[in-house]
């Protein structure tokens, strides 16, 4: 809890402090403009301060002052961004400043001589415009993925190989979507278009692992009405995320779901049968930690009595930090999404870098461990976890490396 309230400190002193430079230079840069210009460009700088003050405001009441209409929602949205993308390039701004201070402050200990040479003006110069080539950097790269990638969904196709499947399992396919986030940065036409895909891939069974939604005042109605479109003969079925949990919404996500012909799982359990054989399909609501306050239980606490022996299990669970007890519960298969790859991911020395390591061990993709009751030198038996990478986006409107997806799952027997 301490910790926690370090880091809100933290990211409120950050940002603050960031806002207050970049407007401030803004401010600055309108001094040498003629006087009716310099009115015009600092109303602009006003105005421009009223929608980030507004904007940062909503983050923390949890309520709306911007209209979400036109192109408000996207003037909203935009402004979401510079607040995120403008941090970054203050503290990359305020980086290479001080390695240009540290540099000059050892040479002068070096030499004792102060900077005054040609050369030495060079290199100010040179660390001027590395300094606002660095700002400039997650500027241009939110801008981008807020136009490009944030809607380029990518549709996942993923062989899943389990031990012992029965046959007629053999060959079903899963289609799972998670992390819808309708509202804000995810209209309804977009969720249509990404249904759309969804059925095009002919799953045999549809699945959405929560977060349909991101607060109480985002249109759940819509979004599940939205997701009712899939189209499976197995079914639509769903659990619970830590939104659902925020937009106080879990009772509500669950009457919608019924109202429209679809099951969102509530630590329950359903058999399912396919070309003569079955599975059990089992759905908890968010599993608590460190990322959501409240009373924190262990793992599937209880969901012991909804593993079965005689079938294959597969979970829903929006939390992938869910896998571990899982697989030793002998669940066969879990399904989970809530990291949305860490939204941003880049490459260093062959390294993916993404904020969703902060917070799991299972960012995105396929996982294995040990099944309980397998042997792990023979690696005799396996439980797989896939976790999505999500269709919307919280907090950052962009995504950068990390695409919207939708997945096509096909189980294997090997």
């Amino acid at each position: 809890m301490i910790l926690r309230l370090l880091i809100v400190i933290l990211v409120f002193v950050l940002s603050y402090l960031s806002q207050r430079f970049w407007f401030k230079s803004l401010w600055r840069a309108t001094e040498r403009c003629v006087p009716w210009k310099r009115r015009v460009l600092r109303g602009l700088v006003v105005a421009a301060l009223t929608l980030v003050i507004l904007s940062f405001s909503e983050r923390v009441v949890g309520r709306y002052w911007l209209p979400r209409v036109g192109v408000l929602q996207d003037v909203t949205a935009l402004t979401q961004l510079w607040l995120f993308t403008s941090l970054f390039a203050f503290l990359l701004f305020g980086l290479v400043r001080l390695i240009e201070t540290a540099w000059f402050k050892s040479k002068d200990l070096l030499t004792r001589t102060k900077p005054s040479g040609p050369a030495d003006h060079n290199r100010r110069a040179f660390f001027r415009y590395a300094a606002r080539t660095a700002a400039a950097i997650p500027l241009v790269a939110g801008i981008y993925g807020f136009a490009s990638e944030r809607f380029r969904f990518r549709v996942r196709e993923v062989n899943v190989p389990l031990q012992d499947l029965p046959k007629g399992l053999d060959g079903l396919r899963i289609v799972q979507m998670s992390d819808i986030h309708a509202g804000d940065y995810m209209p309804i036409d977009e969720l249509r278009r990404a249904v759309d895909m969804a059925n095009n891939l002919r799953g045999h069974i549809a699945v959405i692992t929560g977060d349909f939604v991101s607060n109480e005042h985002d249109p759940l109605d819509h979004c599940i009405a939205e997701l009712s479109r899939l189209k499976a003969p197995l079914g639509i079925w769903g659990c619970n995320g830590n939104h659902e949990i925020y937009a106080k919404a879990e009772e509500r996500s669950q009457a919608l779901f019924q109202q429209h012909g679809m099951t969102l799982l509530r630590q329950e359990n359903r058999q399912i049968e396919f070309n003569g054989a079955k599975f059990n399909l089992i759905g908890v609501d968010y599993q608590r930690d460190q990322m959501v306050a409240g009373p924190k239980m262990p793992m599937l606490y209880d969901a012991n009595s909804l593993v079965r022996r005689d079938m294959p299990n597969i979970l829903l669970s929006h939390n992938p930090n869910s896998f571990n007890r899982a697989a030793e519960m002998g669940i066969e298969l879990s399904l989970a999404g809530h990291t949305h790859g860490g939204q941003v991911k880049f490459e260093i020395l062959d390294k993916n870098i993404t904020p969703a390591r902060f917070i799991t061990d299972f960012p995105a993709g396929l996982f294995d461990l040990p099944l309980s009751g397998s042997s792990v030198a023979s690696n005799l038996k396996r439980s797989f976890l896939y976790v999505n990478r999500g269709l919307g986006t919280f907090a950052l409107p962009a995504r950068l490396g990390v695409e919207p997806e939708i997945t096509l799952l096909t189980l294997r027997s090997v």
